[in-house]
């Protein structure tokens, strides 16, 4: 393979996955929007439900590098909606656990079946030997990617 060649692919696959991510991102917006969530509060929501449901806030805060107080206003407003309730932890009176309501537990659901759903809509647009082939290529491109080391 030539140099020309695979500076054309590495570009054509930069633009390919630029355009993928934006209209993702545009079309996961509208629906949390729809769902009456912002993107930053489902993802406090999928926190919560990777960690059984419960976490303390800090802890939140730090998996999605934001400060407290970004988080404290996060949680606040899931918490005015009846998505998520505080608790104090009794051990220590600094410590406060973030605990998913049904409601909450029930909206991410929701919108995980409206992702699924829309995926499957789109997916339903190709025959079945072209969606496998999809599928199997784009597993080994994740895989190649999270396996990958790239000298500095």
């Amino acid at each position: 393979m030539s140099d020309f060649t695979l500076d054309s692919d590495a570009a054509r696959l930069w633009t390919l996955l630029f355009q993928l991510v934006l209209d993702g991102e545009k079309r996961v917006a509208a629906l949390l929007h729809a769902h009456g969530l912002t993107t930053p509060q489902f993802y406090v929501l999928k926190t919560l439900i990777e960690h059984e449901g419960q976490i303390p806030i800090g802890q939140i805060a730090q998996l999605h590098s934001l400060t407290n107080a970004t988080m404290t206003g996060l949680v606040s407003r899931l918490e005015a909606v009846g998505l998520v309730r505080r608790e104090q932890n009794a051990a220590d009176r600094r410590s406060v656990t973030v605990i998913l309501t049904a409601d909450g537990h029930q909206r991410f659901a929701d919108v995980q079946n409206d992702l699924t759903g829309q995926l499957k809509g789109l997916l339903a647009l190709l025959p079945e030997d072209e969606r496998q082939r999809l599928m199997d290529d784009l597993a080994r491109y994740v895989g190649m990617i999270l396996g990958a080391t790239v000298p500095a």
